[in-house]
C-alpha cells in the first residue's frame, strides 16, 4: 500500500503542544508524505488501509510519530534568521499521464489551455541563512513515486527519495546519508494520474501497447499491462528518474533569485467530507457522498495491478463480487449507490464501522501563505486537471480580496489520506483514480469551495472567525496486528550475527560483496533502538589505525535482505555494490540487529552486532 501520513497528525500535535505550548498548532503545521510504495505499513487508523497491510502495528506508529517529532525538535533547535528564494521551471522526460483517456473527458476548451496532460512545472524554495550559507530546499513536482513496482520488497524512498539523496549527498560532504545538516525535501503535488514509467504501458507477454481505456491486454488481461521505466530494471529506472528531478532542482536552486517576502498566515478547518453541499451555480446544488471504492480500485494501475484481474474503466458491477461483499460486509444502501453513480461500488467503506471506521469522514483542509506564496495542503492525490482547477480557483479568490498574483502550490498527501480526487468529467470514466475518488463525483468541487473559504479568510484577515469544524475521532491500536510476534531463534551451536557465508578475500570495483548472517526480525529495531542502522561498510585507515564508516543502510550502494525461515529462524544477507568511486584498501561489512527473547513471561529485545573478517577492494587484479 501507499506509505503516506497520518493518524499521527493529532498524536504529533499533542506532543508539540506539551513541549512548545501554542507555538506549533493545527493551523501552522502541515504533515505531508513525500510518499513511497516501498515502506513499512500498518500505522494508519482506518480499517481499509490496515487490512491491506496485515493489521495495525503500534510499534510502526510509535516509531514514525517519534521520528516526525524528533525531526521537528532538531529543526526547532537549529532555527535561525534567513532568506527564502523561489524559482520555477519545467522538468522534461520524467512523467506520463497514466489515465490519458480519462483526461480526454475534460472539456476541449479547458484542455486547449494546456500544452500537456501532466504538469511539468517544479516549484522550488531555496533557504539560506543571513550569510548566504545553504540551509535546505523544498520543491514540489507532480510525479508518482512508483519507479519501484509492486514486486519490490526493499524498503526505499523511490525516485523523489533518490533525488533528495543525491542533493543531500552533494551538500553534506563527509556525512552519511540522513545525517548531515542540509535537508533537501522533494514534496508531492497533483500526481494522481502521473506515472514515472515513461515508456508507457505494454503487454509484458507480447510487447504491444496497452494504452487503452481499460489498460488490458488481448492475452492475459489487465495483469499483463504494465508501464515500464527507462532503466534496465526498476532500481535503474528509479535512479534515472530521480536524477532528472535532482538535475532540475540543482539548476533551479543555483539560479534562484526572487526573494519571498511578506507576512506569514495560516488557516485550517476540519470538514465532514461525506456531507458537503456543493453550489454548482447560483441555483443548483449537489452533495458529496459517504465514502466508497469502485471496482476499478481493485484493478490497480499500469504501475501496479491488482491481484484479482479486475479491469479499469469498469462502470458496472459483477454479481459474483457483489454477492461476496453483501454476504461478508452487508449491502450498500440505495442512497450511497445513487450518490456515487456511475461508480459501481465494490466496498461501501462509509457504511462499514467494524472493527472501526474504514475511511475518514472528517478531513483537514489547510492553507499556509508566505508572502505571495500559498501552499494548499491537499488530503489526497489530485489528478493533473483537478490540481489546475484548484490552483486557479484559489488564486482567483485571493485576487478577488486584494491579494494579487499569488503563486499557489498544490502540496499533496497532507494530514490525512483520502485516496484520489478526479474532476467530475474524469469520474465518469471510472478508471483507478476515479474509482478511488471516495466521496463521489463532486469531491473536487467540494474541495474548491472549501479552499476558497480559507483563501478568503486569509485575504480578509478573518481567520480568527473561521470555525474549527468537527474534530476527528482519534483511535489507534483497536485492530490487533494480524501478524503475531515470534521469538527469534538461532540454529543450535550458533548465535545471532554469526557468519553463514563470508565475503571473498578480494573484489574489484563494480562487483558485489555479499555476506549472510544468522539473523533476527528487523521489526525488532522499532522497539529497541540501540542501533541506528542495520549495516555499515567500513574502510581501514592505516594512518590512524581506525575503521571509517563509508556507507550505512540508507546508502544506495548497500542492500539488506531478511529471509524468514521456520519457527523463529532467519537469515540476513547484506550486499555492497562497490561503486567505481571506491578507494582501494581493506574493508569490512558489519551487521547490527535486535533479537526477541522470552524472559519468563515477558518478551525482551536484545541488541547484537557482528563484525566478520575483512576483504580487499582493488582497482585492477
Amino acid at each position: 500500500g501507499d506509505s503516506k501520513t497520518f493518524a499521527w497528525r493529532s498524536d504529533v500535535l499533542n506532543r508539540l503542544q506539551s513541549k512548545y505550548g501554542s507555538l506549533y498548532r493545527r493551523d501552522n503545521v502541515i504533515l505531508s508524505g513525500t510518499h513511497t510504495h516501498s515502506a513499512p505499513a500498518g500505522y494508519f487508523q482506518y480499517s481499509t488501509f490496515v487490512i491491506a497491510s496485515g493489521g495495525f502495528s503500534n510499534r510502526t506508529f510509535e516509531y514514525m510519530a517519534a521520528g516526525i517529532m524528533k525531526s521537528i525538535e532538531i529543526a526547532h533547535a537549529n532555527m535561525k534568521p534567513g532568506k527564502i528564494f523561489i524559482n520555477k521551471g519545467n522538468v522534461d522526460g520524467a512523467q506520463i499521464n497514466r489515465s490519458p483517456s480519462s483526461y480526454l473527458r475534460n472539456p476541449q476548451s479547458e484542455r486547449a489551455r494546456y500544452s500537456s496532460n501532466t504538469d511539468k512545472e517544479m516549484v522550488l524554495l531555496k533557504m539560506v541563512d543571513l550569510n548566504g550559507d545553504d540551509l535546505g530546499l523544498i520543491s514540489w513536482f507532480a510525479i508518482h513515486p512508483v519507479s519501484m513496482n509492486n514486486s519490490n520488497h526493499l524498503v526505499n524512498s523511490d525516485n523523489v527519495g533518490y533525488a533528495s539523496y543525491l542533493f543531500e549527498q552533494e551538500k553534506n560532504k563527509g556525512y552519511l546519508p540522513g545525517e548531515g545538516p542540509y535537508v533537501a525535501a522533494f514534496a508531492s503535488s497533483n500526481l494522481g494520474d502521473v506515472s514515472p514509467n515513461i515508456l508507457g504501458p505494454h503487454c509484458i507477454n507480447t510487447g504491444e501497447s496497452c494504452d487503452n481505456a481499460n489498460s488490458t491486454c488481448p492475452i492475459g488481461g489487465p495483469s499483463m499491462c504494465i508501464a515500464m521505466g527507462p532503466g534496465q530494471d526498476m532500481l535503474d529506472s528509479t535512479q534515472i528518474i530521480g536524477r532528472i528531478i535532482y538535475q532540475k532542482a540543482k539548476e533551479l536552486y543555483a539560479s534562484a533569485s526572487q526573494e519571498v517576502t511578506g507576512p506569514l498566515a495560516s488557516a485550517h478547518q476540519w470538514v465532514n467530507m461525506t456531507d458537503v453541499t456543493v453550489w454548482l451555480n447560483s441555483t443548483h446544488t449537489a452533495k458529496t457522498c459517504k465514502p466508497a471504492l469502485g471496482y476499478s480500485f481493485a484493478a490497480g494501475t499500469i504501475d501496479g495491478f491488482g491481484t484479482l484481474n479486475f479491469t479499469q474503466g469498469t462502470t458496472v458491477g459483477d454479481p459474483l463480487w457483489d454477492s461476496i461483499r453483501d454476504q461478508y460486509l452487508g449491502k450498500p444502501s440505495e442512497e450511497i449507490k445513487e450518490c456515487q453513480k456511475p461508480k459501481p461500488i465494490l466496498l461501501h467503506t462509509g457504511e462499514l464501522s467494524k472493527p472501526h471506521p474504514w475511511h475518514p469522514d472528517i478531513v483537514d483542509v489547510q492553507i499556509i501563505t508566505l508572502g505571495f506564496l500559498a501552499i494548499t495542503a491537499i488530503p489526497g492525490e489530485f489528478t493533473t486537471m483537478s490540481g489546475r482547477r484548484l490552483r486557479e480557483a484559489v488564486q482567483e479568490e485571493f485576487a478577488t480580496y486584494g491579494m494579487l498574483n499569488m503563486t499557489v502550490v498544490i502540496s499533496g498527501l497532507c494530514n490525512v489520506y483520502t485516496h484520489y480526487i478526479t474532476t467530475y468529467e474524469e469520474y465518469q470514466a471510472q478508471r483507478y483514480e476515479a474509482a478511488s475518488t471516495i466521496y463521489g463525483p463532486h469531491t473536487l468541487s467540494a474541495y474548491i469551495q472549501l479552499f476558497r473559504v480559507l483563501a478568503k479568510a486569509i485575504a480578509t484577515d478573518t481567520v480568527a472567525n473561521l470555525s474549527s469544524g468537527p474534530e476527528p475521532l482519534f483511535f489507534k491500536g483497536l485492530m490487533a496486528p494480524l501478524i503475531p510476534n515470534t521469538v527469534d531463534r538461532a540454529p543450535v551451536g550458533t548465535t545471532f550475527g554469526d557468519v553463514l557465508q563470508p565475503a571473498n578475500p578480494k573484489y574489484r570495483v563494480g562487483e558485489v560483496v555479499e555476506v549472510t548472517f544468522v539473523g533476527a526480525n528487523p521489526k525488532n529495531s522499532a522497539e529497541n533502538k540501540t542501533h541506528q542502522t542495520f549495516l555499515t561498510v567500513e574502510k581501514y585507515e592505516a594512518t590512524s589505525a581506525t575503521w571509517k564508516i563509508m556507507h550505512n543502510d540508507a546508502s544506495w550502494e548497500t542492500r539488506f535482505y531478511w529471509h524468514k525461515g521456520l519457527r523463529g529462524h532467519s537469515n540476513a544477507t547484506i550486499q555492497w555494490h562497490i561503486p567505481d568511486t571506491a578507494q582501494p584498501g581493506t574493508y569490512r561489512i558489519r551487521y547490527f540487529g535486535h533479537n526477541r527473547k522470552k524472559n519468563f513471561l515477558k518478551a525482551v529485545i536484545l541488541p547484537f552486532e557482528s563484525t566478520p573478517s575483512t576483504f580487499d577492494v582493488v582497482t585492477t587484479w
